[in-house]
């Protein structure tokens, strides 16, 4: 994948897309992760990233790439993604042709102001420059605002899967990067 550093987001916010560095903390990037789902978990939605362990925002940023928006010295945004899943329950995260999306979060009181969206053009872009046919993800069916902010950057609902201890359905979504 290509090292989309320090690129400047299109935001009200100037915030500099970058590759997360050996530097930064996995217990902010983690508690970002915590309060960019809180709405989530209000909706009674069991995402990973809710309460995941700062072990588990390491191992997965590392499984890949991880991007950060940062603006005024500080992370107000993350996003990771890697190659196929071989060991996925959803069959398009298993194919050759795909990079896989995850834990994609903005501070709350920032989204809605392009951060998100140059965090997803970056690694869209990354994943295109490798080589990669989809960006695939998921997101629970109750997000139907997630759903249509994926929608509107026109990912197709291409299957459903359950994920092992989630309460719920998730919409696995794909874009073709060609």
């Amino acid at each position: 994948m290509t090292d989309p550093q320090a690129r400047t987001a299109r935001n009200d916010n100037a915030a500099s897309i970058r590759a997360l560095r050996p530097s930064d903390s996995f217990a902010e990037l983690t508690a970002l992760l915590h309060r960019g789902y809180a709405r989530l978990a209000g909706m009674g939605l069991n995402y990973t990233a809710v309460d995941q362990s700062e072990d588990t925002t390491r191992r997965r940023a590392q499984k890949g790439t991880c991007l950060v928006a940062e603006s005024d010295g500080r992370i107000v945004g993350t996003i990771s993604f890697h190659g196929k899943d071989e060991s996925s329950e959803a069959t398009w995260f298993r194919r050759d042709d795909v990079v896989v999306l995850e834990q994609f979060a903005v501070e709350p009181g920032l989204q809605g102001r392009g951060i998100g969206m140059a965090l997803m053009d970056a690694a869209e872009e990354a994943a295109r420059a490798s080589g990669a046919a989809y960006a695939v993800g998921d997101t629970a069916m109750p997000a139907t605002h997630l759903i249509a902010m994926y929608a509107a950057r026109g990912y197709e609902q291409v299957d459903t899967v359950t994920w092992p201890g989630k309460k719920y359905r998730s919409v696995v979504l794909a874009k073709r990067l060609a």
